[in-house]
């Protein structure tokens, strides 16, 4: 498996533990930035890794901010993104399972490095459900497909 992870400042030290974590478990990391905790905007990391999931060039991206809020925002305006805010352990595994998420989007100032490893960890290892699950997201594709979401 190969992750894009990415963050701006408010999610810099935490970036870093996680990629580090990641290397230990032998996934492939792309770090697309940012590389200090001097001030920076979330936009310019969220959507260059969300962009890299849809073009195929990774498997899944994580990304953090302070909040986690405006790296997802920024994320899901990426077509073909289907990007969650998680902060604790059922939720990384249910939008697994029934949004079949492919960028993870959580806040430094929100959660410390150990609940954050292991929403990680839970999120890559679950599997997507599919079933009526898969019927959902359908909807979601044909709409953005129909609606022409990302044109002016």
């Amino acid at each position: 498996m190969i992750v894009a992870i990415g963050s701006d400042h408010g999610g810099f030290r935490l970036k870093n533990e996680i990629k580090a974590m990641l290397d230990e478990m032998d996934v492939e990391v792309t770090d697309v930035g940012c590389d200090c905790a001097e001030s920076a905007d979330y936009s310019d990391y969220g959507i260059p890794a969300a962009e890299m999931v849809v073009r195929g060039e990774v498997d899944r991206a994580i990304l953090i901010c302070g909040t986690g809020i405006g790296m997802s925002i920024a994320a899901n305006k990426v077509k073909g993104i289907r990007c969650a805010l998680v902060h604790d352990l059922f939720t990384a595994k249910v939008t697994r399972e029934h949004n079949d998420t492919n960028v993870l989007a959580m806040g430094e100032r929100v959660i410390g490095p150990g609940v954050a490893g292991e929403i990680v960890k839970i999120w890559l290892a679950t599997e997507f459900e599919g079933g009526r699950h898969a019927r959902r997201i359908g909807k979601i594709a044909e709409y953005e497909q129909s609606h022409g979401v990302n044109e002016k």
